[in-house]
């Protein structure tokens, strides 16, 4: 890439060092990227001839998971190499068992992206979804080496449309193929000079699909909703979403309610229980005997939110307050209708269930009042609205395979 790229990817970097001295996620991002190379040596055969698949983060590493464990099934002597980013995906997935080695991904400057490559020796890369790295894109481009992206979706707004965008757009080039989630992606792309394209939908649909397939059972969770008319599942809520959920739940003693916060230190876990004013409890702390006493239970582990949506009827998703709406999909594959807040615009499956009346955006405490009242006071809408979010889940399967069939010539 050009020097310009460059010194911003060199400005990003002392940003991070700088952030690190308070910031734990930051230091942990910087530890993680030094050891990188070590662990390469130290884990990978110096034939190469890995599929190197690369996820930002914790979100992303889900909708390449179907793809992986697809080709872990079908290519067991395949060599795979992950790669995140972010601290939120690495820390949690480091030990995943379906790929040969887990790292953090160096960042984008030329010395790193040389040094990697020498690693690895991919015989294939795949970035999931956002993931659009110049340097390294350039470099694999160079040394010939097959380049997807799969569940990519794009925007207007994105660099790559915009007049000063050029050399962004240069680097799509170097994608043997860019899998988009819909139509107007590939228009966007045409629209550019991008035709190397198909689109496939996302993968995270299947994933979704799969989970609900091998879900998990908590007897704790069974006996707690065993006297329950109703239950609510909020999933990664942050306190705007519970500023809405906790003053309705506290007011109609009809509906139970699981609480998944998106972060649960100690000092999160008490705001929330104080909030509350009806018999509560932590799962960690819940005993199947006599969590149906209890009106809330409040997830304090990892790992289990997409198997806790199975025992409820409602589901609020959080963050839609802030920076976009945590997965919608893996509620709504449970057939049940899904609220969350107005930050959704980027996420074309909240566009979708919101317009086939499977999922509802709420900007209010009066808006979700309104979106609740309706759905308890209405048990026939109440099963269309979860009916309608399971059909539109069902309708978009096949995003994996469609992906497989075409790289998979590549593998081998």
């Amino acid at each position: 890439m050009d020097p310009a790229y460059n010194f911003g990817i060199s400005t990003y970097k002392l940003a991070v060092r700088l952030a690190s001295l308070k910031n734990r996620k930051a230091r942990l991002m910087l530890d993680g990227q030094s050891q990188t190379f070590d662990y390469l040596r130290e884990h990978l055969d110096p034939s190469g001839g890995y599929i190197w698949i690369h996820a930002s983060s914790l979100g992303e590493f889900e909708q390449g998971r179907p793809l992986i464990e697809m080709i872990r099934s079908n290519h067991p002597q395949a060599r795979i190499v992950l790669s995140f980013f972010s601290p939120s995906g690495y820390e949690v997935r480091k030990n995943y068992n379906q790929v040969d080695a887990v790292c953090y991904l160096p960042f984008d400057l030329p010395g790193n992206v040389t040094k990697f490559l020498d690693l690895v020796k991919p015989s294939m890369a795949i970035f999931v979804k956002y993931e659009f790295w110049g340097n390294y894109l350039q470099e694999l481009h160079r040394r010939g080496v097959p380049t997807y992206s799969i569940s990519a979706i794009f925007r207007p707004s994105q660099v790559f449309f915009k007049p000063w965008g050029g050399k962004m757009r240069k680097i799509l080039s170097c994608f043997t193929k860019l899998y988009v989630q819909n139509e107007e992606s590939r228009q966007l792309l045409a629209g550019i000079g991008i035709d190397q394209v198909e689109v496939s939908g996302d993968t995270r649909f299947d994933r979704v699909a799969h989970i609900r397939e091998q879900t998990k059972q908590f007897p704790t969770i069974e006996n707690f909703v065993s006297n329950a008319r109703l239950t609510v599942v909020m999933g990664s809520s942050w306190e705007p979403d519970e500023d809405l959920m906790i003053p309705y739940f506290n007011s109609h003693p009809d509906i139970k309610l699981i609480i998944a916060p998106h972060e649960f230190d100690r000092e999160r876990l008490l705001a929330i229980m104080s909030r509350i004013k009806r018999p509560a409890g932590l799962f960690s702390q819940a005993l199947p005997a006599t969590s149906s006493q209890l009106d809330c239970i409040i997830i304090d582990s990892f790992g289990l939110l997409s198997s806790l949506y199975r025992y409820g009827q409602i589901a609020m998703i959080g963050g839609g307050f802030g920076a976009g709406i945590h997965n919608l999909n893996e509620a709504a594959v449970y057939g049940m209708p899904v609220i969350f807040g107005p930050n959704y615009h980027k996420f074309s499956e909240a566009k979708d269930l919101i317009a086939c009346g499977g999922g509802f955006a709420v900007s209010n405490a009066d808006d979700f009042s309104t979106v609740m009242d309706r759905l308890l006071s209405d048990d026939a809408e109440l099963r269309r609205a979860g009916m309608v979010a399971e059909s539109y889940i069902q309708s978009h399967l096949g995003a994996t395979e469609f992906i497989y069939e075409q790289i998979k010539k590549h593998i081998k």
